[in-house]
């Protein structure tokens, strides 16, 4: 994943999904989301959180070398495993310029709920990955 971004000056995006560990919390959620504010801040780094059935997607844009270092954080985190970088690539403008790292779940929205009801294609990478971003940019947190 970080080797995709070393082709990458300025402004980058990565996404991915992973599957949450089988005992996550309510105060490990909590933890992550503190914890994620406060470097993203530091390192200029803005995104999105959704976690759903215990799975989390999340979409997260700043700096190439910034990006590079909170991806290793994330590899190393034990609390999600299975994890499936969706894309990585330039940007030309945030999409969540506002947020350090906005967070919603089942009750702000459900991404399967969405996906079930839209024409995208769940099987065509780019239409899956457009797919989420849209839904992530929807949500009205």
């Amino acid at each position: 994943m970080t080797n995709e971004l070393t082709h990458i000056d300025g402004l980058a995006y990565v996404i991915y999904r992973s599957s949450a560990v089988d005992h996550l919390r309510d105060e490990d959620l909590d933890d992550i989301l503190i914890s994620a504010r406060a470097r993203n801040e530091e390192k200029f780094v803005t995104g999105c959180l959704h976690y759903e059935d215990g799975m989390f997607f999340q979409w997260i844009e700043g700096p190439a070398e910034q990006l590079r270092q909170i991806i290793d954080l994330i590899l190393k985190d034990e609390r999600h495993r299975d994890i499936a970088v969706l894309g990585v690539g330039a940007l030309e403008v945030r999409r969540f310029q506002d947020w350090r790292m906005r967070f919603s779940d089942r009750k702000n929205g459900s991404l399967m709920d969405w996906f079930a009801c839209s024409e995208i294609s769940t099987f065509d990478r780019k239409e899956y990955i457009g797919g989420v971003v849209t839904f992530l940019a929807s949500l009205k947190v």
